[in-house]
Formats: structure tokens, C-alpha cells, sequence
């Protein structure tokens, strides 16, 4: 599958996982199984790691949609629209850490609007939460029509990394999130209740699959 370029010129983060969902115009709020061990063994850094700014880790990517990458319906793969956004986050959440990190969780993805062939895909995402070694990022699709210059916005999604060890590649701590503006606090505390929610979630199904 060709992969869109991001604005700065960086190249793709490696191994980052495709998502596999499915299209149309319907919202999905279910939980993906972390691929991160249970018992996370962090590795701590023995010296404090230096806050990061939100506005330090934002990325960009944009991709025209051409006919191998479109459904009957001349729109785009829904699962296509998820690669996109699994590899713009993986690149935010490597901005922030500077880690290789793995897919944890795709808490919300939605379809609001297609896109169609010959429109671009502006893929936008910033992160909003960090916990000790997990990272939550916000990130959002807009259509944009080349000959009109309308926009819409067209998907939303909240996935979480967890950053690793190169070598052990069990998770380790990522640095602080510094909040400069109203918005990333309010985004922030949002963030929080869907972290706590999905661990509730996740609690509630592993006890479900031991019963």
C-alpha cells in the first residue's frame, strides 16, 4: 500500500501497525486488545526525562485518493483511511518520545463523510495525554476537493502507543506533556476520562474471558 508524504519532509515510522476496520458512514467506539505485555515492566530513566510541548509532535500528512485505494462507490477504504491515521499517529507519538513505539488501543474511530478519487486526505493528529509509558493521540481527517478548495472534516480517531525498549522492547517511561493553551487542557481532561473508561473496558473483558 503506498503511503502519503508528511508535510516536514520525515519519512515513515517503522513497523508501525495497520489498523483493519471497515467503511461507511457509521461511528465504532470497540476497544483493540493491546499487543503490549500485561505485567509492564517500565524501565525508568534514571535521570527525570524533559517536558515536551504538544505543538513539538504535530504532524501533517496528506494523500490523493486514486482509484486502487477506492471502494465501488469511488470513496476511499475505510480500512484505508485507518492506515493513514495509525501511521500519522505512530509518527506523533515517536515525536514526542523519541522511542520506537507500538499500537496499544484504537479507543474511537468514526466515518462521518467519504472521500472521494482525485480528493486529498489531510490526516492531522496531536497528542492529548501521557501517562508512564503510554501516549494518547488525537487525530482527525478532512477532505479537501482540488478544484474548489472545499474542506470536511471527515474522520476521528483516539489511538494510544506505548513506547519500548529497542532492545528489551518492554515499555519504558515517555517524557511529560507540557499544556500550554486552554484547548490541550480541556483536550487533556478528555483524555484522562477516556483512559479511565478504557480500562474499565479492558478489566471487564479480561475478567469476561476468564469466567
Amino acid at each position: 500500500m503506498r503511503c502519503g508524504r508528511f508535510s516536514d519532509g520525515g519519512n515513515r515510522p517503522e513497523g508501525a501497525q495497520a489498523a483493519v476496520g471497515a467503511t461507511g458512514r457509521r461511528a465504532y467506539n470497540r476497544p483493540v486488545l493491546s499487543t503490549v505485555p500485561e505485567a509492564l515492566d517500565l524501565t525508568l530513566s534514571e535521570t527525570p526525562l524533559a517536558p515536551r510541548r504538544v505543538r513539538d509532535s504535530v504532524t501533517e500528512m496528506t494523500q490523493l485518493v486514486l482509484p486502487h485505494e477506492a471502494n465501488v462507490h469511488g470513496s476511499v477504504l475505510g480500512g484505508t483511511v485507518m492506515h493513514w491515521i495509525d501511521l500519522a499517529a505512530a509518527v506523533t507519538a515517536n515525536r514526542h518520545c523519541r522511542r520506537p513505539v507500538v499500537t496499544a488501543a484504537i479507543d474511537e474511530m468514526s466515518f462521518l463523510a467519504p472521500i472521494l478519487v482525485g480528493q486529498l486526505a489531510c490526516v492531522h493528529s496531536r497528542i492529548t495525554l501521557v501517562d508512564k509509558s503510554s501516549m494518547e493521540i488525537r487525530v482527525t481527517v478532512e477532505s479537501e476537493d482540488l478544484l474548489t478548495g472545499e474542506r470536511r472534516h471527515t474522520s476521528t480517531a483516539y489511538v494510544t502507543f506505548v513506547a519500548i525498549d529497542p532492545v528489551t522492547r518492554r515499555p519504558v517511561a515517555v517524557p511529560p506533556l507540557i499544556l500550554e493553551t486552554d484547548e490541550e487542557r480541556a483536550e487533556h481532561q478528555k483524555a484522562k476520562e477516556r483512559r479511565r473508561v478504557r480500562l474499565e473496558r479492558r478489566e471487564a473483558m479480561r475478567s469476561s474471558a476468564k469466567s
